[in-house]
């Protein structure tokens, strides 16, 4: 198909759309109002519904009640909008209603500030809200990956009944690319959607999970999702010294910088998840097991996903120190992720892990 430039908000949506969106309620808020924006009309031209909801509370209801019916719902967010629906995001997982969050990401704690960041990591990756549950969490890094998860979102949500988030960022959100938009597909139908008869619902499943056997229903769940979900991008593994991880924008960056470093002797590997949840152990295990440390890379003030960096070394087996680059809000260079890989390279920073 021929490609075309597209803005991140819209194409998100416009693949979401394609692959079987026909409910969305959701909230303005800086930096992913365009998504809503855009919907507002493309929604009803296909035959969908489009609810501008009176808050963030209201709105991840919304979803919710539409997925139970048969939708393939969507809500979006970004910040402090995404918090308020973590109560929401709970209570859909815990009664295995699957449905699409798109987190549009902006730096900052509190109110936080209008700059693209990474600080959601924690809450999209470890269940936000109160309980214990998990999301499967896409992780893209460029406007054909945004549009390819989007357009595959619903189907992975239905297939494991859970919430699936597309953790977008503010710069990926709002810059322009060339993409290749997929066809419009038609979703299979959901025998268990409430159709009106009472003859059909969210039922057995839901019972199980909230009754004497949730936990062991919703385990065996998430471990099927460990084994089957496991997505990266990979560079230079085998004979690694150092191997620098990193997600989204960040980690498009850092790709970069480690081809760079390759090229000036550096025997420098490069990890990039495409979901950080669940996370990709088994991209681990392909190391080199004489390595020497990993760098952890992203828009983060103190580091978030460097946790899971050390976690996944350990359970392979690469026992090395862990590093952590937190450039802050925005997204480093391309030298400046270099120039740290070879502080670490010289002995010049501390370990994290």
């Amino acid at each position: 198909m021929e490609k075309k430039l597209w803005k991140g908000n819209e194409a998100v949506v416009e693949a979401a759309v394609r692959g079987g969106c026909n409910f969305f309620a959701g909230y303005p808020i800086t930096p992913s109002t365009e998504a809503l924006e855009y919907l507002s009309w493309r929604l009803p031209e296909v035959g969908g519904v489009f609810v501008q909801a009176e808050n963030e509370i209201a709105s991840i209801n919304m979803v919710t009640g539409a997925s139970v019916c048969g939708a393939r719902a969507l809500t979006a967010t970004s910040g402090p909008g995404g918090s308020l629906k973590c109560e929401g995001l709970s209570y859909a997982s815990r009664n295995a209603v699957p449905f699409v969050l798109l987190n549009v990401q902006r730096w900052g704690t509190g109110l936080g500030t209008l700059d693209s960041g990474q600080t959601d990591y924690f809450k999209e990756t470890k269940g936000g809200g109160h309980g214990d549950y998990r999301n499967i969490v896409f992780a893209p890094a460029s406007m054909q990956e945004l549009v390819d998860m989007a357009y595959e979102a619903w189907d992975v949500a239905e297939k494991y009944r859970v919430v699936v988030t597309i953790l977008s960022e503010a710069y990926l959100g709002q810059m322009m690319e060339s993409v290749e938009m997929p066809e419009f597909k038609k979703p299979a139908e959901r025998d268990w959607a409430l159709d009106g008869t009472g003859k059909k619902g969210i039922g057995a499943y839901s019972r199980a999970i909230r009754g004497g056997d949730g936990t062991k229903v919703l385990g065996q769940t998430y471990e099927t999702i460990k084994e089957e979900m496991q997505r990266w991008e990979e560079y230079g593994l085998e004979d690694a010294d150092y191997v620098v991880v990193g997600f989204g924008l960040p980690g498009r960056i850092s790709m970069e910088a480690v081809h760079k470093l390759r090229e000036e002797g550096y025997k420098v590997g490069m990890i990039r998840p495409k979901l950080v949840w669940p996370y990709p152990v088994k991209a681990f295990e392909k190391v080199n097991p004489n390595v020497k440390g990993f760098i952890s890379i992203e828009s983060s003030d103190f580091g978030q996903m460097v946790e899971d960096v050390a976690l996944a070394a350990k359970k392979t087996k690469r026992n090395a120190p862990v590093y952590l680059y937190a450039h802050g809000k925005g997204v480093p260079g391309v030298s400046t992720v270099a120039e740290f890989c070879k502080s670490v390279m010289n002995g010049e920073e501390k370990e994290v892990f």
